[in-house]
Parts: C-alpha cells; sequence; structure tokens
C-alpha cells in the first residue's frame, strides 16, 4: 500500500513537473530558439521572422561538405529581412527573389505565424522550391508564408544550395567526408531545416509532430526524397507533392557515377583539381562548372541508400498522408512535334524514337486516335505525363498499396487569366512572371489558339499557397481568387488533420489500395469536382509497362 501511495506521489510530481514544463507563454516578436533570441515583426496580423540561420554558412571550407549545425549567438538576433539567395545563374530570367544577394552562405529559412501562445500548437507546413535544383529561392513571393499562417498553419520555406553549390560530387570528397559521400549537399539542406523546425517550432506556436512537408517540381522531386531517406522520413507527419517525384523512369546515380561525373566536369571546365575548385570564388566557379540539373540523388549510403522506387516498393518511406497532383499542361505535343504540323502521323514520328515499337499501344491507350486528338487534352496529357505527371502518379500508385495511409491526388486544371495589359505584348514565363515572345511564338499564335487551355508549370504556386496578390503580371480575375481560396484550404486542412476535407468544399475521396483503379482524382477549376477515370488509369500502367520494359 505504501509502495501504491510513492508511486502516486511521484506520478502527481511528474505531472506537475510536465505541466510547469510546457506551461502557456505568449509568443511575442522576440523568440528564444536553441541558438538565441530572434526579434520578427509583425504585419496584418502575422509575425514574421526572416533570414533564419539553419546551418553555418557553407563556405570557405565548408563549401561541398554537409551542413553543420548553427553556432549559438549573443544577445537578439534581427530576423526581419530574408537571407541571402543560392548562388545561381539567371536560368529562369523571370524568377523573382526578396533576398539581398546570392551568396553561398545561404542557409536561411522563414516563418510566419499567427500564434498568440505556445499551446497553441500549429500544425507547419515547410515548402521547398522549385528550379531544377540549379535555381530557386525561399524569398520568393509565390511561396510566400502570410496566406497560409491566416488559415492556422505557420508557413516555412528554406533555402538550400543549388547547382554546383548543393549537387557536385567527386572522389576526394567522398573520401574525405565522415559517411564516404558526396553530392547530395542540396537534400541534406533541406534536412538540416526540417530537423531545425522539429527542435525550434514550438517556440514560436507550432507542433513539431505536425509538420507537412511541400515542394514544386524540383522542390517537390525532392519531397519523394525526403520521405524516402532515414535521415528525415521520421521527422513529418504529411507530405505533399506538386508537378514532380523522383521516381521511374528517372533512377539515382551511384556514387562512382557521380564521382566519375565531377571529375569529368573539373577535367571540361580546366580546373586542374579540387583544391583548385575549392580555393576559387563562387563567381568564378559557377561560371566555370555548368550546374547540374534535374540530375537525381546520388546513393551516398547516408542520405539515400536504396532508390526511391525501391523504398515506396517495400512500404519504408514515410507512412504519412500524401497529397499530390500536377497541372492540365504541363508540356505539350507542340514541343514534340519542334513545328510540324499537329496530325497524328507526324506526332506519332516524333514519338516513335522514344517509344519504338509500343508508339500504337501508347497512343491508342491515351485516347490520341485521330488528329483532332493531338492538340486536345489527351495529347497534353500525354506530353505532361512525359514531363512530370506520371512519376507523380507513380508516387501516388507507390504510395496507396503500400504505406496503409491516404492517398489524395488532384489534377490543375485552371489555366492562368491573360498578361495584364500594362506588360503589354508579352506572354507568360515558367516561373510566374513573363518575357517577351519570341518570333516563333508570334507566328505560332494562330497555331497555339487552338491548343486546348490549361494550367502550365508551376501555374498552380500562387493559387494553393494564396499568393495571387504577390503576382503583378497577370490580370487575375474573381474566379482566380475563389479558386485560391479552395485550394489554399485545402491545403490548409491537410496539414491540420491529414485530410484535405472541410466544410463548404467539394468532397475529396482518398486512394486506397483497395480502390486504386478506381482511382478519385479532384480537378481543380472553377467548378471543382471529383472524378474517376479507369481509362486514365490503365494509361498509366501502359506508360509504367514501356518504362519497365527498358531496364
Amino acid at each position: 500500500m505504501k509502495a501504491i501511495r510513492n508511486i502516486a506521489v511521484i506520478a502527481t510530481a511528474s505531472l506537475a513537473t510536465l505541466c510547469a514544463c510546457t506551461k502557456k507563454e505568449e509568443v511575442t516578436l522576440q523568440v528564444k530558439t536553441q541558438y538565441g533570441v530572434l526579434e520578427g515583426f509583425e504585419e496584418d496580423g502575422v509575425k514574421k521572422f526572416l533570414g533564419v540561420p539553419f546551418a553555418q554558412p557553407p563556405v570557405g571550407e565548408l563549401r561541398w561538405k554537409a551542413p553543420q549545425a548553427v553556432q549559438p549567438w549573443e544577445g537578439v538576433r534581427q530576423a526581419k529581412q530574408f537571407g541571402n539567395d543560392p548562388m545561381q545563374p539567371d536560368i529562369f530570367g523571370d524568377m523573382s527573389f526578396r533576398g539581398p544577394q546570392r551568396s553561398e552562405d545561404c542557409l536561411y529559412l522563414n516563418i510566419w505565424t499567427t500564434a498568440a501562445t505556445t499551446d497553441e500548437a500549429l500544425p507547419v507546413l515547410i515548402y521547398f522550391n522549385g528550379g531544377g535544383l540549379m535555381a530557386g529561392s525561399g524569398s520568393e513571393p509565390r511561396y510566400d508564408g502570410a496566406a497560409i499562417a491566416k488559415e492556422g498553419v505557420i508557413g516555412v520555406t528554406a533555402n538550400y544550395r543549388e547547382g554546383v553549390f548543393g549537387f557536385f560530387a567527386h572522389p576526394q570528397l567522398t573520401a574525405a567526408s565522415d559517411y564516404k559521400g558526396s553530392g547530395n549537399y542540396g537534400f541534406l539542406d533541406q534536412v538540416a531545416a526540417i530537423k531545425w523546425v522539429k527542435e525550434n517550432i514550438a517556440a514560436f506556436g507550432g507542433n513539431p509532430d505536425r509538420i507537412t512537408i511541400v515542394g514544386e517540381s524540383a522542390g517537390s522531386f525532392s519531397v519523394s526524397l525526403l520521405m524516402c531517406s532515414p535521415l528525415s522520413k521520421n521527422l513529418i507527419a504529411g507530405a505533399m507533392l506538386s508537378s514532380g517525384a523522383e521516381m521511374i523512369p528517372r533512377k539515382p546515380s551511384t556514387q562512382a557515377e557521380a564521382d566519375a561525373a565531377g571529375e569529368a566536369l573539373l577535367k571540361q571546365a580546366g580546373i586542374a583539381s579540387l583544391a583548385d575548385a575549392l580555393a576559387m570564388n563562387a563567381d568564378s566557379l559557377q561560371t566555370l562548372l555548368p550546374p547540374r540539373g534535374m540530375a537525381g540523388a546520388v546513393l551516398d549510403g547516408y542520405f539515400m541508400t536504396e532508390s526511391a522506387d525501391e523504398v515506396f516498393e517495400k512500404g519504408q518511406q514515410a507512412r504519412v498522408p500524401l497529397l499530390a497532383g500536377w497541372n492540365s499542361l504541363e508540356a505539350h505535343p507542340a514541343q514534340m512535334l519542334q513545328g510540324k504540323e499537329p496530325t497524328l502521323q507526324n506526332f506519332k514520328n516524333a514519338m516513335r524514337p522514344v517509344f519504338g515499337d509500343m508508339t500504337d499501344e501508347i497512343f491508342t491507350a491515351y485516347g490520341i486516335t485521330a488528329d483532332e486528338d493531338v492538340l486536345s487534352q489527351k495529347g497534353l496529357d500525354l506530353a505532361s505525363d512525359l514531363f512530370t505527371g506520371f512519376p507523380t502518379w507513380k508516387a501516388c500508385d507507390y504510395h496507396a498499396k503500400t504505406s496503409g495511409q491516404p492517398v489524395y491526388r488532384y489534377h490543375y486544371m485552371h489555366p492562368r487569366p491573360q498578361v495584364s495589359e500594362k506588360m503589354g505584348d508579352k506572354v507568360g514565363a515558367l516561373a510566374g512572371g513573363v518575357r517577351e515572345k519570341t518570333e516563333a511564338e508570334k507566328k505560332a499564335d494562330s497555331q497555339q489558339n487552338e491548343i486546348a487551355p490549361g494550367a502550365v508549370h508551376s501555374a498552380d504556386i500562387e493559387y494553393a499557397m494564396g499568393n495571387l496578390d504577390t503576382n503583378e503580371f497577370y490580370a487575375w480575375q474573381k474566379e482566380d481568387h475563389d479558386i485560391s481560396r479552395l485550394f489554399l484550404s485545402y491545403y490548409a486542412n491537410f496539414c491540420k488533420t491529414g485530410n484535405p476535407n472541410g466544410e463548404g468544399l467539394p468532397q475529396w475521396t482518398a486512394i486506397t489500395k483497395d480502390n486504386i483503379d478506381q482511382a478519385p482524382v479532384m480537378q481543380i477549376d472553377v467548378e471543382s469536382k471529383e472524378v474517376a477515370s479507369p481509362e486514365k488509369e490503365k494509361a498509366y500502367r501502359t506508360l509504367e509497362k514501356f518504362y519497365r520494359s527498358r531496364k
């Protein structure tokens, strides 16, 4: 009896200690992290902490090394402006950045929160930018976290090293590293950002056990890898893919392949040794070494030990709810036709070097059987799937079969509106801005009008993140804002519960292993609705058959 009383006393004392440790604290504009105090600012009801270091600057001896833990600081560190943007050439001239400069010293994240007290434990969204692993930044306005913060989700964006600074491998780097690998530095930066958020977000009113990661294009490929990596897959509660996944037909490089490619790159650039490359300043190095681009991950035995296909096939990925999709006009047949008339025969001729003796079977599966199908949604679907659609579909397919978790798949259909009149005779560009029309585009305007309208690659970002007003290049209409509110609500609900559904929203049914052949897909458009298309699922299976036959 005495022992029972002692246990009760200990339990009561422990509970009191726990309550004392987790007592409610006000989230002010000064927040104490594990590394020091940050001071942010408030704007339109959202507290913003910008340019927060999550790793040491990867400069000097730390170039081409895994990110190192932040050094603690004394006093109050100002967090009122974005940190430096990653080093990168002007690959996408319409990208808009808000950092003071481009620099190797770029490992900073940004936080948007509306929490008043720490016990609110708000869910968290971390967004990783797109840009082909060559360009981009968490400071881009299209990823801004203020709108989703107003929905009760803490928004976070995080930079990672791009191009040769983030994805260069070399045998000497491999030999010198603790884990005997090199080439995945940008992905390791993403892991470091997630870990920093996990360890510190409670002080900003966030729930470290309710972190959802999302990315678009290269960011989406990254998220699929982060779901697989032993370094990150146990840190997240949910994942969202937007136009991309590291699945068939993509495959990782072995460390030996990546090392050989790095050696060849230095030789091609006339750089005598790795030591010489390390001694060069960032601008000179970037000029001499072209960006690596979307070459995929390296099987370095640390960040990745197996391909994403192998991990997902065995169900060893992060077993969390997944929301994934892509756009209706990720690519179009005109890119394959290269100026030729959009006839069925010309399209088949263009694709036969790719599909070989499966060309007719694939075209039939996609319903492309007549000239008028080439520039219809059927033709757009095939072109889009070859770019980002198929690997994203395959990630959904794997996850529904092996994770035991729900998968919510969407197809984003709504085209951007016309370019604003004040932009003149310009056309929308890949990163959400505008550019001058080429002579070929001016001549082809009449043909382009024949192509079914759709949402081009990356057009979904401003809608999903509620950031239409940050992009002045387009003449946004009421319907655009309505769609954005819908998309943002789905995102916010998913971050909160792992389920995008909510009051007043079109019902969205999850895909599981039980309904996978009748996979429900949310078509997001002016009239959003759920559809199931067994014919389209058959087309994906046919394309999968082709890719697997090439192994």
